[in-house]
């Protein structure tokens, strides 16, 4: 084997790397270099962000086809390299508390671990290159979703997490075994070749799409969400809701377009069905939540199936369409999580939607960034969640699902109306002790710039292209 053709995976490369400087900086850092340890760690990963934001001209293929680089994959992984910086940042106030200031580098390690693995699953040529991706992320996951075991139910959290996990890696390791016992093997660009929409295949793609709804949390397989959520530190939940969902959402178009090409018409028949459920009961769950962190789990479920419409197309405009989604979601969503975080941390844990009301007399810069946050997820114009769905609904209706996207949009308008209880609870309604003025670290101040600027930004530069595009002027 040429051992040059580790070269080729740069991303994974300078991860490891990072993973690898952050451990033994654990290890050996006496008392006063760990002072500097978030610094250290926001410096090195904006290092590895800058290596690799620029994707690779050609495509790159490594052992044979089992590492697959392409420029789209390389784009995806600095985008979840940045929701991760962020992560990273908005978790110093929560890493200094005394409980955890002692584990700050086994938070890092594990979570650029997960990190680790979706790059993995992305790049992914191999079933087997696949499956060690998806568990290399989700068994450190269920350590970070238990990390703040003594408090808020995290154990718990935990322990419905790896066990939902375990069973959905059961289900798609089952589907897999079929898919190479009718295909004969496990490489991507080989298997097209051997479906023939048999009755067993059929049975295969369902299982292996019932193993990857789990990680994306897609109805019905989403009941371990809001649980999780709720127990998770709230910096693990941003991850989990952003970052995760995020890699599995764009592996599962990969391997749908790739893979499933001959059976496309069965795929495209089920995530059908699952994207209407996911987002109509995804939102009516939504509007009956009193705890902010559940709410914004039943929130994620339905972002989730609106990322499915930019799945369901399986062309280059869905997959365009659903990396510009993620990467809206993701500034929109680490902006809420972070306003969460700090509030939750100032107030030694209030997490209920009611410890909002009146959150503008205190703190009205925090409550200014949570109010674009949600009218992002939203999609209200001009901000960028509006032309997120814009493009993605495109996707989906110039592939023929003009019913499903119609249905898409009657529950924008649900969504719309749970996203403003929370504007309305932090500016109209009353309270005589609303969330105490407090100034935030410097860290999550700085991520919540990030997040905003990354909203309005987006937006104006969505709204540029359509307005060039509008006049003929083409790109």
């Amino acid at each position: 084997m040429d051992y040059s053709q580790f070269l080729c995976m740069r991303p994974e490369l300078s991860l490891i790397a990072v993973t690898i400087i952050l451990f033994l900086y654990d290890l050996y850092a006496g008392k006063i270099l760990h002072k500097y340890f978030q610094p250290v760690t926001c410096i090195l990963l904006l290092v590895h962000v800058i290596i690799n934001i620029i994707p690779p001209e050609t495509p790159i293929e490594a052992f044979g086809g089992m590492y697959v680089g392409l420029p789209v994959m390389n784009i995806v992984k600095s985008i979840l390299s940045i929701g991760t910086l962020i992560v990273i940042m908005q978790s110093d106030t929560w890493l200094r508390r005394e409980d955890t200031k002692h584990k700050r580098g086994e938070f890092y390690v594990l979570t650029l671990s997960t990190l680790s693995g979706m790059f993995f699953m992305i790049s992914a040529g191999n079933f087997l290159l696949f499956v060690i991706g998806m568990e290399l992320a989700s068994i450190p996951m269920a350590c970070l979703v238990a990390f703040d075991k003594y408090k808020h139910h995290s154990a718990e959290a935990g322990a419905k997490y790896i066990l939902t996990s375990m069973f959905s890696s059961g289900l798609m390791m089952f589907g897999i075994s079929f898919i190479y016992g009718t295909a004969g093997t496990l490489y991507f660009a080989d298997v097209t070749a051997g479906l023939t929409g048999s009755p067993l295949q059929i049975m295969a793609f369902v299982l292996f799409f019932s193993g990857l709804g789990f990680k994306i949390s897609l109805v019905p397989f989403h009941l371990w969400t809001a649980d999780v959520y709720e127990g998770a530190p709230t910096s693990v939940t941003a991850y989990l809701s952003v970052v995760s969902k995020g890699a599995a959402a764009f592996t599962l178009l990969v391997i749908f377009i790739k893979v499933f090409a001959p059976m496309i018409a069965v795929g495209q028949e089920l995530l059908y069905i699952v994207t209407v459920a996911t987002i109509t009961i995804a939102n009516l769950f939504a509007i009956r939540q009193k705890n902010i962190k559940r709410f914004f789990a039943f929130s994620s479920i339905s972002q989730a199936g609106y990322i499915m419409l930019g799945v369901i197309g399986a062309n280059a405009t869905g997959m365009t369409s659903l990396v510009f989604y993620i990467l809206v979601y993701l500034v929109a969503n680490m902006a809420a999580f972070g306003v969460i975080s700090v509030i939750e941390q100032q107030t030694d844990g209030k997490v209920s939607i009611h410890d909002y009301n009146g959150l503008y007399r205190t703190n009205p810069k925090l409550t200014l960034i949570m109010t674009v946050a949600l009218f992002s997820l939203a999609g209200i114009p001009p901000f960028a969640g509006f032309f997120s769905k814009f493009f993605i609904f495109m996707s989906a209706f110039e592939a023929g699902f003009k019913i499903l996207v119609f249905i898409a949009l009657v529950n924008t308008v649900i969504s719309l109306y749970y996203y403003l209880l929370i504007v309305k609870a932090m500016y109209i309604n009353p309270n005589d002790t609303p969330v105490a003025f407090f100034k935030s670290d410097i860290y999550t101040r700085a991520s919540l710039v990030i997040c905003l600027l990354g909203i309005l930004l987006t937006g104006i530069i969505s709204s540029i292209y359509d307005v060039i595009n509008l006049f003929g002027f083409g790109i």
